[in-house]
């Protein structure tokens, strides 16, 4: 496949960011530019958006940040598509992309708290931590949830399945992400064996594909939720009202309450797809 299935977009994603990414993508096909280049770049603006939020701060620079912070939606989709375009889709490249998304975000919320530190003191480390931890494992189950979904209904690999492709701090990296994954996303470990199991049967492998996809919208719901989009937005509205502050708050305490409702709810949607499968053997 080219692109991600509908169920895996939301709104913006569908209408503005994947479509414009596509479009980045197939101009700089013919450049020079590689996949990692464009994910630099993503990090780039997000520490721009973050200076223009955190050390400028007049609304001008606000608003110029928040478009920024909404243009690195459509960067970071360039990147993977520019990747499968050009034929430079790799394991490695997967790990360029999350590290520079991780790296900088870390650098925002960084900036973020040295803003807040001058209004609560030193309250404003504890909230970006808090905020800055949760954000990193809320990501790592919607998007290992999201990846897994697609291996299952689509037949597309991440690094899940090619654990030892990266080297280095890379893959140290990657193998740090795939442990956090694992104990997030246990619940899907039962479906990927049978998944891996039906590879050799063709027939077998497409009724869990269609299975897999029946019980999309409810697997992929939540996740959604704790995707970067609601993110950017909640960001920027909490910057132009001022403060970072009720972001900060929001993140540590409310989008964890989500996480621990999807976690409880992915428990459900496995066994419920697990007894599904168990059916076509009787």
């Amino acid at each position: 496949m080219t692109g991600k299935p509908r169920e895996l977009q939301g709104f913006l994603n569908r209408t503005i960011y994947h479509p414009a990414a596509r479009r980045l993508a197939t101009m700089l096909v013919p450049t020079p530019v590689t996949p990692n280049m464009v994910s630099v770049f993503g990090a780039a603006m997000v520490v721009t958006a973050g200076i223009l939020y955190a050390w400028v701060g007049t609304p001008l620079a606000i608003a110029i940040g928040f478009a920024l912070h909404l243009l690195w939606h459509v960067v970071d989709g360039a990147d993977g598509d520019l990747a499968r375009m050009s034929g430079r889709a790799s394991p490695r490249g997967e790990v360029v992309d999350g590290m520079c998304d991780y790296l900088g975000h870390t650098a925002l919320y960084l900036m973020l708290a040295s803003a807040l530190d001058d209004s609560i003191g030193a309250i404003a480390w504890v909230l970006a931590v808090s905020a800055g931890v949760s954000r990193a494992v809320q990501s790592v189950f919607a998007e290992s949830s999201r990846r897994t979904y697609q291996w299952w209904a689509y037949g597309v690999p991440w690094i899940q399945q090619n654990k030892n492709a990266a080297t280095g701090a890379g893959g140290a990296l990657a193998r740090l992400y795939l442990a956090a994954a694992s104990l997030l996303n246990g619940a899907t470990a039962r479906v990927n064996t049978l998944v891996a199991s039906a590879e050799v049967d063709p027939a077998e492998r497409q009724r869990i594909a269609r299975l897999a996809r029946e019980s999309g919208p409810g697997f992929l719901a939540i996740p959604a939720v704790l995707g970067a989009n609601p993110r950017t937005i909640m960001l920027g509205v909490s910057m132009i009202a001022g403060s970072p502050l009720w972001f900060f708050i929001v993140e540590a305490t409310i989008l964890n309450v989500v996480l621990v409702a999807g976690v409880l709810r992915q428990h459900a949607q496995c066994r419920r797809l697990v007894s599904l499968i168990a059916r076509g053997h009787d």
